[in-house]
């Protein structure tokens, strides 16, 4: 498999940081980001974890949102088919 090479901007403590946790699994920071970028490919997913860095509006507006949606508000109803949904977007 040819090789390449992929230039990123990244914080100096984050680069610092990451390659220290790979250091201390025994491998080298590329190995982690070449998983990472198999993964995506296989899955095309991304998953972040904001826990704990939330800004403060993020967060209210989320809570917010939660709010609504454990109160039934501003939630559009479940179709079955295209028709359907078609039907009720042309109805707004």
């Amino acid at each position: 498999m040819a090789k390449t090479m992929i230039n990123i901007r990244a914080d100096q403590d984050i680069k610092s940081k990451a390659q220290r946790v790979a250091h201390d699994l025994g491998m080298p920071l590329s190995t982690i980001i070449n998983a990472y970028l198999r993964q995506l490919i296989r899955t095309k997913e991304i998953h972040f974890s904001t826990e704990g860095e939330l800004k403060p509006a993020v967060k209210k507006r989320l809570d917010r949102i939660h709010e609504e949606v454990r109160e039934g508000k501003n939630l559009s109803p479940v179709f079955h088919n295209a028709k359907a949904m078609d039907s009720y977007l042309d109805s707004l």
